[in-house]
């Protein structure tokens, strides 16, 4: 009460002895800035007022610098990168080519096996029937396998399997054996095959395959000659001179044939009985052929293909 009366007394009113002076937030960089002035003074009201209203600090924004590329790249090792993984690829393409069933290692692959299991057959039938001595009710099918071979790989898959059957007997029964398939058996279906595959015609191809027949046939005769130590073919030839000479003499014609002429007889008879073995083989080859779905690999005559 004495205060209030004091301050009736001198009517005095409340002094503040400093004021706020609130700078416009455009002005503001990061923080309110104050200044402070002692002349200028404020009323309670306005004192109040500025204690209740906000103070709303206002921050300035940065700019952010765009992200720029380095100055040095790497660029070597991103190359590197980039072509290990394109060997990768090529390689992983090249492996599922391979696999292919037209790719050139499964065709190299596949041709292999069936020349091997054909060799493998021939062998062990031809083994066999040697050993049971019934040589002569499977002589036709020994050449077969070579003629396949040749039809469904070409010259040299007929060749290998030929070379490789020759090689298991050569180990089975020994180098006879081997010899003599090769000159009985391996020349004609060789022969046959090649000039079927190269699509030759039936008139060259029987005498072609006649020609390796009696030959082969000739050559059996002159091993085994040189393995008895005994002249077969010169035994042939006398047997020959002495039937001729007999005929002769009973038929009154008194002439005895020269050795030339035996000779030149026998190679006819030679190349008569391979000429029908060889023709033979032929229209057995392509009944079986075309039986078992080769016929467009093969070159009929045109009465054969009617018949068929």
């Amino acid at each position: 009460m004495k205060i209030m009366n004091i301050l009736q007394i001198h009517n005095l009113k409340p002094q503040f002895p400093c004021t706020f002076r609130t700078v416009p937030h455009h002005s503001l960089s990061g923080s309110l800035n104050f200044s402070l002035r002692k002349s200028t003074r404020l009323s309670s009201s306005s004192f109040l007022l500025l204690l209740v209203t906000p103070i709303r600090p206002t921050f300035k924004i940065f700019t952010v610098s765009r992200i720029e590329a380095p100055f040095f790249e790497n660029n070597k090792e991103d190359e590197e990168e980039e072509e290990d993984e394109e060997r990768n690829s090529a390689t992983n393409l090249t492996e599922f080519e391979d696999l292919a069933p037209d790719g050139v290692v499964y065709q190299n692959t596949l041709r292999l096996v069936e020349c091997s299991m054909f060799a493998a057959v021939t062998g062990l039938v031809y083994f066999l029937s040697n050993s049971l001595s019934i040589e002569n009710y499977f002589g036709c099918f020994f050449s077969l396998p070579i003629v396949i071979s040749s039809l469904r790989w070409g010259v040299a898959g007929g060749r290998k399997t030929m070379v490789a059957t020759a090689m298991l007997l050569f180990v089975l029964s020994g180098p006879v054996k081997a010899l003599t398939y090769l000159l009985t058996h391996g020349l004609v279906g060789f022969t046959m095959g090649s000039l079927w595959r190269m699509g030759a015609n039936w008139g060259l191809s029987i005498f072609l395959c006649t020609i390796a027949r009696a030959t082969g046939a000739v050559g059996y005769v002159l091993t085994s000659s040189f393995l008895i130590r005994e002249n077969i073919l010169a035994l042939i030839t006398i047997n020959i001179h002495a039937s001729l000479t007999f005929i002769f003499a009973a038929a009154g014609i008194n002439t005895v044939p020269s050795m030339n002429f035996i000779y030149s007889l026998f190679g006819i008879l030679v190349v008569l009985n391979s000429g029908f073995f060889v023709f033979l083989l032929h229209l057995l080859y392509s009944v079986f052929l075309t039986r078992l779905g080769m016929k467009d690999s093969l070159r009929l005559p045109r009465w054969l293909e009617k018949a068929l």
